[in-house]
């Protein structure tokens, strides 16, 4: 396989490759590539952080029959916020380092689909774990899945949904944002659906509970369709309608391809998806089909803050003396983990750059792994100006910045690429003339420095 598109497939199903890893892979086909990432995906290693403490709040309250009390409740709260901020900074390690990448990227993706948010990390936990559970699954299992998870029962207020007064917003999201898309539905079947929802809760430790005497029993007329649906008739509906696959394949093309859909593409995808709902097959397909590795297709997509930082921290591995800094640092650049804007998710594409964000973005590196110095060019050729810029920035970030970052690592990882050859490594399109006019401008004293230079170009910006 070519050199340059096993770089492309790896900054699209994960966050870069190392030199290393590139080298063996070269000596590879495409389908023995493609076939080893899915190999390695097969395994689902769910991500944890410790709750034990929680976990014994709630087995006493349910030993004594008693309900939690406010002095309880705060002190369950209190431990939750610090234990999201853990499962954060463990996501981000996990997506920096797995074996399974291809299924913690789908992961990442899922979760700006099936979006949700909740401030238990029981909850959390477990609804992330099912995401990654069924990532590469069959899809009517992970809407079925995902409808019955604690996290988004509360968060869609499924568990408000009763016979006496039905609530829509789980099954107006179900179509609009997870399955079928805008205008493909009436407000009759929205109301209809509601009722086959009914009775969906769950219990303190967040396991599924169907409360029958607050269910809706009687016909539900859906899609044209009447019977006395449940909610897992209601996903059976959706999903013979082929604009679903359609749907969903379009979010896949924009988030792993383009964001410029190509319709005859997406189309084809469909015909794939709609056979099975199977995602693995879909996802073979795409990474199999000859146009995903187009010119067109390469280095044209804005990285999302994640990808951002995650590819960072992969070339030089970095991390955060202090863990709320990794928050604060996801703020700033626009996308927390575990903490979506709304329903609808992160819009990516241009949204993720905005005058604030392009600018922290190009200082970060320097920030992170150089403590905001900046090597400087030529003599003769210092820009004073520029250096003011500098220190006002560093003024107002750098202090906030307290990381370890491993050098040796990333030395021995490029250790057989010369200096000149790092951007072929580190950047997935063409540097404009200016940037080489810089970066030439440069006294290339050592591959660290060059490297942080490299990802403080737009250019580092795109995959």
């Amino acid at each position: 396989m070519k050199t340059k598109n096993i770089q492309h497939l790896y900054r699209r199903i994960g966050f870069g490759i190392l030199p290393t890893t590139l080298n063996t892979l070269a000596r590879k086909s495409k389908n023995d590539v493609i076939n080893n990432l899915f190999t390695a995906s097969k395994n689902v290693t769910p991500l944890e952080v410790d709750a034990s403490e929680i976990k014994a709040i709630f087995s006493g309250s349910m030993m004594s029959g008693s309900k939690l009390d406010q002095e309880t409740r705060r002190k369950i709260q209190k431990i939750s916020r610090k234990k999201q901020i853990e499962f954060n900074a463990a996501w981000v390690d996990r997506l920096t380092d797995s074996s399974e990448i291809l299924r913690e990227k789908m992961t990442l993706f899922w979760a700006n689909h099936f979006v949700c948010r909740d401030n238990s990390i029981t909850y959390i936990q477990q609804f992330n774990n099912t995401l990654r559970k069924h990532a590469l699954g069959n899809f009517k299992d992970f809407v079925n899945a995902v409808s019955k998870e604690a996290a988004m029962t509360k968060y869609l207020n499924t568990k408000q949904n009763k016979k006496q007064k039905p609530n829509e917003n789980f099954a107006r999201e179900l179509m609009e944002l997870f399955t079928l898309g805008v205008g493909h539905y009436s407000e009759e079947d929205i109301k209809e659906s509601a009722k086959a929802f009914t009775g969906y809760s769950h219990n303190l430790q967040g396991e599924f509970v169907f409360k029958k005497r607050t269910h809706h029993e009687g016909d539900k007329t859906f899609f044209g369709k009447t019977g006395n649906f449940r909610g897992e008739d209601i996903i059976d509906i959706i999903l013979e309608e082929k604009q679903c696959a359609t749907f969903i394949c379009g979010k896949l093309y924009r988030y792993f391809v383009n964001d410029s859909i190509d319709e005859a593409h997406v189309n084809a995808m469909a015909n794939v998806f709609y056979k099975d709902y199977n995602i693995e097959n879909l996802m073979r397909y795409m990474l199999m089909s000859s146009w995903f590795y187009e010119e067109k297709n390469i280095g044209i997509k804005i990285k999302s803050p994640i990808e951002f930082l995650v590819g960072l921290k992969q070339t030089v591995p970095t991390s955060f003396t202090n863990t709320k800094q990794l928050l604060y640092v996801q703020r700033l650049l626009g996308q927390v983990l575990l903490d979506p804007p709304n329903v609808a998710g992160w819009k990516g594409g241009k949204n993720w750059i905005d005058s604030n964000t392009i600018v922290l973005r190009l200082k970060l590196p320097s920030l992170l792994l150089n403590k905001a110095y900046i090597s400087k060019v030529k003599v003769g050729q210092e820009d004073e100006y520029a250096e003011t810029k500098k220190e006002l920035f560093k003024k107002k970030f750098g202090k906030r910045f307290k990381v370890e970052t491993n050098w040796k690592y990333f030395n021995t990882q490029f250790k057989n690429i010369e200096i000149d050859a790092l951007e072929n490594h580190l950047l997935a399109c063409e540097i404009n003339e200016s940037a080489k006019t810089y970066l030439n401008s440069l006294e290339k004293v050592s591959k660290q420095e060059y490297c942080i230079q490299l990802m403080s170009l737009p250019e580092y910006q795109m995959c």
